[in-house]
């Protein structure tokens, strides 16, 4: 939040005409890249995902210095700081996507519609916790104890909790199973299919039921995290739409990449939990809680300032992003994250997921992404 305005001040300029542009240009965005790349399946190469990478990437920093130049830099330092966060929470996204494809053994060309619908999930559910956050941010200022509190549970479970789970065959997924009937294998890449007079789901389906309700997991470390840097839910929105915008292409990008990042869940338990202090600083600077003071603000705890949040956030990816890539060059560029992933193909293949006409395509997926 910025540190130059009280709770509830007036900050940004932003008029709803200006809302309505930045909406319509996010959707034209993702409509072009339907059209444009996912329509026709196939599988991208690495000159076409760096390329639109680096777009993305170009567009975001290129946004963040316009609002710099236009509302000044304080605002500027909190779209970095909330882009980059976000960045990092939704590269350790990909690496849940890419297990719930491989248990699903999506074949590789059908891969990019499923990262572009779970994107756009993605998008719709952090708009929605964007709104509910702004709405309690403006009219309690207790919110910021409760964010904080569950930002230092998110920091400690992403450190120390167990990453191995399947989300392909978790008890959500298996409920689904239950109520759905579905078809042992793929038709394309179509969602639904009508065998013997019935209707029956694909496996194509239950990977997007499954992405979406990863994104609505993330989207709770999410929002509260950026919302501990800003209080300006134009810069939350744009930050997340940025963020998201140029996923898909990174996917394929850095695939390979994905697996050496072995340290990146402590980097973003270190950026969540500092994240988490910051909310409990600030909280206690604004204090209106009877039981807490008095019911006044503690006037001396500190409010860190945004432009260390920057430095510290972007530290902190850099540090984990250099021990991770050096650690597992000794070790021979193995990872736990490729025994994770190589668990969930073997589980797909004994659960005849993967018995589809394409098998061969689908039996490399997670080959494909090394």
């Amino acid at each position: 939040m910025s540190d130059a305005y009280p709770l509830g001040a007036p900050l940004m300029q932003v008029t709803p005409l200006i809302w309505l542009i930045t909406i319509a240009v996010t959707i034209l965005f993702f409509v072009y890249e339907f059209f444009a790349h996912v329509r026709r399946p196939h599988e991208p190469t690495i000159g076409e995902s760096a390329r639109w990478s680096a777009f993305y990437i170009g567009l975001a920093l290129l946004f963040g210095v316009g609002i710099g130049v236009v509302s000044g830099w304080t605002f500027g330092g909190e779209y970095f700081a909330g882009y980059l966060t976000e960045k990092a929470l939704s590269i350790d996204n990909l690496f849940v996507f890419l297990i719930v494809m491989t248990g699903f053994a999506v074949p590789k060309k059908y891969q990019q519609k499923v990262l572009m619908i779970g994107i756009i999930i993605a998008l719709i559910l952090r708009g929605g916790f964007i709104a509910i956050g702004a709405s309690l941010i403006e009219n309690f200022s207790w919110i910021f104890y409760l964010f904080g509190a569950l930002l230092l549970v998110l920091a400690y479970k992403q450190a120390f909790g167990s990453h191995d789970s399947n989300p392909a065959d978790g008890r959500f997924m298996r409920l689904v199973r239950r109520v759905l009937p579905v078809t042992d294998e793929y038709h394309g890449d179509k969602l639904t299919v009508k065998q013997g007079g019935t209707r029956f789901v694909t496996p194509m389906l239950l990977t997007i039921i499954a992405i979406g309700f990863v994104d609505l997991i993330f989207a709770v470390d999410s929002i509260p995290a950026i919302y501990g840097l800003t209080n300006e839910a134009y810069i939350v929105f744009t930050a997340n739409a940025f963020a998201l915008m140029g996923l898909r292409q990174l996917f394929f990008l850095i695939g390979g990449l994905l697996e050496r990042l072995v340290y990146l869940a402590q980097g973003l338990a270190v950026i969540l939990a500092f994240i988490g202090v910051k909310l409990v600083f600030h909280a206690l600077h604004v204090n209106e809680l009877p039981f807490v003071n008095g019911g006044e603000p503690l006037l001396w705890v500190p409010e860190i300032p945004i432009w260390f949040s920057l430095l510290f956030i972007a530290a902190t990816i850099a540090v984990a992003t250099v021990a991770s890539l050096l650690k597992t060059r000794g070790d021979g560029g193995g990872s736990h994250r490729e025994e994770v992933q190589g668990g969930q193909v073997a589980g797909a293949v004994s659960d005849g997921r993967d018995a589809d006409p394409q098998a061969d395509d689908a039996s490399t997926t997670a080959g494909a992404q090394k």
